[in-house]
């Protein structure tokens, strides 16, 4: 699977980015991982139950790049594993350096 990054600005002409994640509910500990495929895997210590592995991804996110829950949505996938996440206020550069640290 490989990750989709677009660099696109809101109607508020902020910067945001998309990227597709495959998530990994009930892991050890919350963490990125990226895939020699180019595709970010997200593994998160939640039970894909209620919602639960949904909230702990925007919650993660969140931490992640420092900004509020309030600015990431998830666009597609939210019963899927597969899901498309778009991040307002995060430049795609920012972003992709921030997740090649990160990820290992």
């Amino acid at each position: 699977m490989k990750s989709r990054k677009n660099r696109t600005k809101d109607e508020r002409g902020v910067n945001s980015v998309t990227l597709s994640l495959r998530i990994q509910p009930r892991a050890s500990k919350n963490e990125f991982i990226v895939l020699e495929s180019g595709g970010i895997k997200v593994r998160l210590t939640a039970p894909p139950v209620d919602g639960a592995a949904n909230e702990a991804l925007l919650r993660f996110l969140a931490e992640t790049f420092a900004i509020a829950k309030s600015h990431i949505e998830i666009v597609s996938g939210h019963t899927s594993r597969d899901k498309t996440v778009r991040i307002r206020g995060v430049s795609e550069a920012d972003a992709l350096s921030l997740l090649k640290n990160e990820g290992k």
